[in-house]
């Protein structure tokens, strides 16, 4: 049974989580190639600015709307990732491990960090950006700096995860 958990557990987390990481780290540099999102804070004013925008079209905003359902829906599905987690803890008999403690409490705040700075920020630009409005570089800047995070929580969780130390279940 451990063997099966563990498996709905790693697959969870390559299905779900490995979807909200690669489109939002995506989402900053789209938001910046819609063509509202030229003018303020980038480019530098010449005439190469305005033809390295001259291709966008409406078709960037809705990329940047389904890069933002993508991190919307997989962060939904992503709670499966500690609910299959926690059975295969509980079937290995480490709960109570240092090395588990610390990949709950870093997944809590790579949970957090998504919920509370990632997401709404990327639905704020979304917004902005429906509304053909321009969105400042600093804004995109920051949203990737928190993706940024995000990902190397994930990144750190993943590393305990295989490495386990102080583990004495052999790996």
């Amino acid at each position: 049974m451990t063997k099966f958990l563990l498996s709905l557990h790693v697959l969870a987390a390559i299905v779900a989580v490995g979807p909200v990481t690669v489109a939002a780290s995506m989402f900053p540099a789209a938001a910046r190639r819609v063509p509202s999102a030229a003018p303020v804070g980038g480019g530098g004013g010449g005439g190469g600015a305005d033809a390295a925008w001259a291709g966008a079209d409406a078709g960037d905003v809705r990329t940047v709307r389904l890069l933002h359902r993508i991190c919307r829906v997989y962060a939904g599905l992503g709670i499966a990732v500690p609910v299959l987690g926690f059975a295969t803890a509980a079937s290995m008999g480490v709960l109570g491990d240092a090395w588990l403690i610390a990949s709950v409490t870093l997944t809590a705040v790579a949970a957090g960090l998504l919920a509370a700075f990632v997401l709404p920020r990327q639905e704020e630009l979304l917004e902005q950006l429906a509304d053909g409005q321009p969105v400042e570089r600093a804004r995109t800047v920051r949203l990737a700096m928190f993706t940024g995070l995000f990902n190397l929580l994930w990144a750190t969780v993943t590393i305990l995860m295989i490495v386990r130390p102080g583990s004495t279940t052999g790996a």
